[in-house]
């Protein structure tokens, strides 16, 4: 959930219970597929609850925030597929099965859509799991309806016909969950202010600003001369990095002789977020300068001014129209995609990404 919690304060569960909930609702998953005559063996159904149990093991402190600042954008999958690599290694290649179906190796293609799919057990159990704890019921689907219509055709996932509505119902929730949860606007401006954070100080040791010794806890990734293959023990220390490490980063910095690193600390340990507009239409440059234009002397310096001043956009696409699409499976054993099922919905609408612009500058300008 990143900084959601900074918006909706009972939002603090963790990817822990996330990963053993996803595992779980697998299990219901497979129980589901073999009362229906599906033939799974036990070293299938075992590699499928590893995969799900291991999906997210990648991400680092704060979720997708850090993802961007501590490893410079390498993706979270990425991290996972090499923890699972080493994790087989050393279970002797016990892991062969759950590697295959994490990447969609597996020639039955429904496990993997079962991990990662436009339906999959992961999704299934984080909006349930974040509509709860947020206290925001348009997350709140009906996971049991969804998996008693799941249904296996030529080894592809599909689902009964009977259960439109509920995947109906999955389709919206995951649409407004984006808007109203995941990019909500304080929770996002939150997150660039870390990435912008973090971003400084790496900034300040490449200048010689700031002394990084070996103790430092950002020592082992701000050592890496590549992110890409990532080495062992820098992999290591960041799998051990959570969020109070990055609190208690935040609380040093926040005393730092540096009025920028100081400043952006202090805005988020107190909440004095920026201002952030969002807007369907890109942001002129002309504005930012007017912007800038109006800062102190000091913010208005080029080099730390897009510290405070910045822009960029987000996007979010609910369903995507092609070889991964949902598939309906009606009485007469014929698969279709579901949006030939729902003719009121406009598809087209939902497979097209929806970008949305950002301009974040202190609140003091309010008036701009």
């Amino acid at each position: 959930m990143g900084l959601s919690s900074l918006v909706y304060p009972g939002a603090h569960h963790t990817r822990f219970e996330h990963a053993l909930g996803a595992m779980h609702v697998m299990q219901k998953a497979v129980d589901v597929l073999t009362n229906k005559g599906i033939q799974i063996s036990p070293q299938e159904r075992e590699a499928m609850q590893i995969a799900v149990l291991l999906h997210d093991i990648g991400h680092g402190p704060f979720s997708h925030a850090t993802e961007k600042a501590l490893l410079q954008g390498i993706h979270h999958e990425t991290v996972s597929l090499r923890v699972i690599g080493l994790l087989n290694k050393n279970f002797n290649g016990q892991l062969d099965l759950a590697e295959q179906i994490f990447t969609g190796q597996y020639p039955r293609k429904f496990m993997h859509q079962l991990v990662s799919g436009q339906i999959d057990v992961d999704r299934l159990d984080y909006l349930k799991r974040d509509s709860f704890y947020t206290g925001v019921t348009e997350g709140n689907i009906n996971t049991n309806r969804i998996l008693a219509t799941m249904q296996v055709k030529d080894e592809q996932l599909v689902f009964e016909v009977k259960g439109i509505h509920s995947l109906e119902k999955f389709l919206l929730a995951r649409r407004l969950m984006y808007w109203q949860v995941y990019l909500h606007k304080t929770s996002l401006v939150a997150e660039l202010i870390l990435v912008k954070t973090i971003q400084r100080f790496h900034s300040l040791v490449n200048q010689k600003v700031e002394q990084l010794h070996e103790n430092h806890i950002l020592f082992p990734l701000m050592q890496l001369k590549s992110i890409d293959p990532l080495d062992d023990e820098a992999l290591l220390h960041y799998l051990s990095l959570d969020d109070t490490d990055i609190i208690q980063l935040l609380k040093s910095w926040e005393k730092h002789s540096d009025q920028v690193l100081r400043s952006l600390s202090g805005q988020l340990l107190r909440r004095e977020l920026p201002k952030i507009k969002i807007r369907e239409e890109a942001i002129a440059d002309k504005e930012i300068e007017q912007i800038k234009n109006k800062l102190d002397k000091q913010e208005s310096d080029k080099e730390i001014s897009p510290y405070f001043v910045f822009s960029g956009n987000i996007s979010n696409q609910t369903y995507i129209s092609d070889e991964t699409q949902i598939l309906m499976l009606d009485k007469n054993d014929r698969v279709f995609p579901i949006a030939d099922a729902i003719s009121y919905l406009d598809f087209k609408q939902f497979s097209t990404p929806v970008i949305k612009f950002y301009l974040c500058y202190p609140k003091r300008y309010n008036s701009l």
